[in-house]
């Protein structure tokens, strides 16, 4: 993501910090709720959806450059007001626990929430700001604790009298500022699966950019020391995305022992994590190897190294759960753009204006129902993963479109959530596999 003020559907980061006046948490097993975020505003069209959620997912891509949990932690999760293409997480923070919801982004570590006192440049949110004076739990996270932002700065220096990480995190679409904090969050809806976990490091944000789609912040479930993942010392987590064009259904987000895959035995592949680079924002994604692409049971010609990940960090493939429409790299994109117009008999047209895509076809009138569409095949290393049409073609205002875009070479290909709705997916961190299963998402 750029420094640009404005917000990303998954999030990149670039951190500035700041330090004033020269924690790590025992957890349980986490079951989180997600909610795909849908617009409120009924007379938004689902072309203006899939090109705000593209905006902000090119802002996310450019700027990309630049101790074991016992129990199970779980949150419900599902697509909310449809102002954007992301999903959204339920927990609560502070004590007495305030509920409040946001991004699920496996593609940034930091956890944060807008804090009241909150003035001119904070957004509006559904639920009310947490307000840390009204916690018995909430203390400043030190400068020198491991998880601090300003750790570095100090460069093991003693931090000085009164010290407060003061933090300006940018994100490709947006950015959020504030001090850095340690609070008890609360996860699970019920008594019977309920987890309190304390002393979790996040941000008390105190200014923001205007477009964070709904939520009251943002969780990040990558791969570094910030991350919710990291700080439960969760050694796996797994979600299953509801279908995108369902504003009701709710499925959920498992961080820990419980987070398999419903104990499929059929159906599940997995394939290994790629190494990254060492140095942020990289060490923080989770790269995949992919090796090829197949539509129908036609293999595209696609050089087996487009999607490499080079010694000096460019290129690679990325899982993110925040990005919603897939990038690829060009030469790549052609291929499957040539492919998807060989199969279709209706009328080609660019969708970039309306949409943002630029391979559509113009359907007979608004209403009527997409052409049948072979099955595309993602080839990672030692696992397919089948996506039917529904899961990589989007259509509206009489468009059907493919949902993938192109970028430059060099810049990252990502694998974004429109392509992982309906499927059960499982981060195991320990073993650095991703599986993933075929799933009807709303009935789990």
């Amino acid at each position: 993501m750029s420094s640009t003020p404005q917000m990303a559907s998954s999030l990149a980061v670039l951190v500035f910090l700041v330090c004033t006046v020269v924690l790590a948490s025992g957890a349980a097993s986490v079951r989180v709720g997600l909610t795909r975020i849908h617009y409120s505003d009924p007379d938004i069209t689902a072309s203006q959806f899939v090109r705000d959620a593209l905006r902000r997912d090119m802002h996310r891509q450019q700027s990309r450059f630049g101790a074991g949990t016992t129990t199970t932690v779980s949150s419900r999760t599902r697509k909310d007001l449809p102002n954007g293409g992301e999903y959204l997480m339920t927990l609560a923070i502070g004590t007495p626990p305030l509920p409040y919801q946001a991004i699920a982004d496996t593609g940034s570590d930091l956890i944060w929430t807008q804090c009241a006192p909150c003035g001119a440049q904070c957004f509006q949110q559904p639920a009310p700001l947490y307000n840390p004076a009204s916690s018995t739990t909430f203390a400043v996270l030190p400068c020198n604790s491991s998880l601090s932002m300003c750790a570095g700065v100090l460069a093991g220096a003693p931090p000085p009298p009164g010290c407060a990480c003061m933090f300006n995190q940018t994100y490709g679409t947006g950015w959020t500022a504030g001090v850095q904090g340690s609070e008890t969050f609360t996860f699970g809806a019920g008594p019977a699966d309920q987890a309190r976990v304390p002393g979790v490091a996040f941000g008390c944000s105190n200014a923001s950019s205007s477009d964070w789609s709904g939520s009251a912040g943002l969780v990040g479930l990558g791969r570094g020391s910030l991350s919710l993942v990291s700080q439960l010392g969760a050694g796996s987590f797994s979600y299953c995305l509801t279908p995108f064009q369902d504003t009701n259904a709710t499925s959920t987000l498992l961080l820990g022992p419980s987070a398999a895959l419903n104990g499929s035995t059929t159906g599940v592949r997995s394939t290994p994590f790629v190494a990254g680079p060492d140095r942020a924002p990289m060490s923080t994604y989770y790269y995949l190897n992919l090796t090829g692409i197949s539509l129908g049971a036609t293999a595209l010609p696609i050089s087996p190294d487009a999607f490499a990940l080079k010694a000096d960090g460019t290129g690679g493939l990325i899982i993110d759960s925040g990005t919603t429409i897939t990038s690829l790299v060009n030469a790549a994109y052609q291929q499957v753009r040539a492919a998807v117009q060989s199969v279709v008999n209706l009328p080609a047209t660019d969708g970039s204006d309306s949409t943002g895509l630029d391979l559509c076809f113009a359907l007979p009138t608004p209403t009527s129902a997409p052409p049948a569409m072979p099955s595309m095949t993602l080839h990672f290393d030692g696992a397919d993963m089948v996506l039917p049409a529904g899961s990589y073609m989007i259509s509206g205002s009489g468009l059907w479109c493919l949902a993938m875009r192109n970028h430059t070479d060099g810049a990252m290909s990502t694998l974004g959530n429109y392509q992982q709705q309906n499927l059960h997916i499982l981060y195991d961190v320990r073993k650095e596999t991703l599986s993933f299963a075929p799933a009807t998402c709303s009935d789990l």
